[in-house]
């Protein structure tokens, strides 16, 4: 099965580079969705074998994700694995994940953090626990990490789904539709390089914790 890489990128200019140039040691197809950068992000990519697409301004994670599904679909691959561009996640794990998912036959698999949770700081902690604890019991399935950005989408999946939400809650609306289509979820332990994020981060913690919780609501 063909596989690529998905990075979505905003303002990423420091960190980018070291990330795609890891990932491309495996031999994947790689495309970058800049979701309008005003720091170069695109430009620092110059030169490397990559995809890049480029959104005109900022609309958020969930949408430079949307964007890259779309083209993953368009190009005929069979999964996408994401990965965030601050370098947190392991990218030597990606063909663990890949191999652990496909021989399971998972719609979604996640690379969880669940071991680094204490690392994390209040309400990401807070909410990384209860968030594992809302999504077995809404769902059934293991799942350690609700929140990880390190995943594997299955494309059968993303043909299947219709997609609203344009932030970080979108990966919540991905599981919480995948289950309800019928896709089996799975995580596979894959510690974090940095457990809590990076101050580049562009997680608001308050806003976009609220509006994860409200799209675990809105479609449980």
């Amino acid at each position: 099965m063909a596989a690529c890489i998905l990075i979505p990128a905003y303002n990423a200019a420091q960190t980018l580079p070291a990330v795609v140039a890891e990932c491309l040691n495996h031999g994947l197809s790689i495309v970058v969705v800049d979701d309008g950068s005003v720091d170069g992000t695109a430009a620092c990519l110059s030169g490397m074998p990559i995809t890049v697409l480029r959104h005109t301004g900022n609309q958020g994670k969930g949408a430079a994700l949307c964007t890259g599904f779309a083209w993953a679909v368009q190009q005929g691959y069979d999964a996408v694995v994401t990965l965030d561009a601050d370098g947190q996640h392991d990218p030597t794990a990606i063909p663990s994940l890949i191999a652990a998912a496909e021989s399971g036959g998972y719609g979604c698999m996640l690379a969880s953090r669940h071991s680094q949770f204490d690392q994390m700081a209040g309400l990401r902690r807070v909410w990384n626990r209860f968030g594992v604890w809302c999504m077995q019991k809404a769902t059934g399935f293991a799942i350690a990490d609700s929140q990880s950005g390190f995943r594997y989408y299955a494309v059968a999946l993303l043909r299947e789904l219709k997609l609203e939400k344009t932030g970080y809650d979108l990966e919540m609306e991905l599981l919480m539709k995948a289950w309800k289509a019928g896709f089996t979820i799975g995580s596979l332990p894959v510690p974090a390089r940095v457990a809590d994020g990076r101050a580049t981060s562009h997680f608001k913690p308050v806003r976009d914790t609220w509006n994860i919780c409200m799209t675990f609501l809105k479609y449980r």
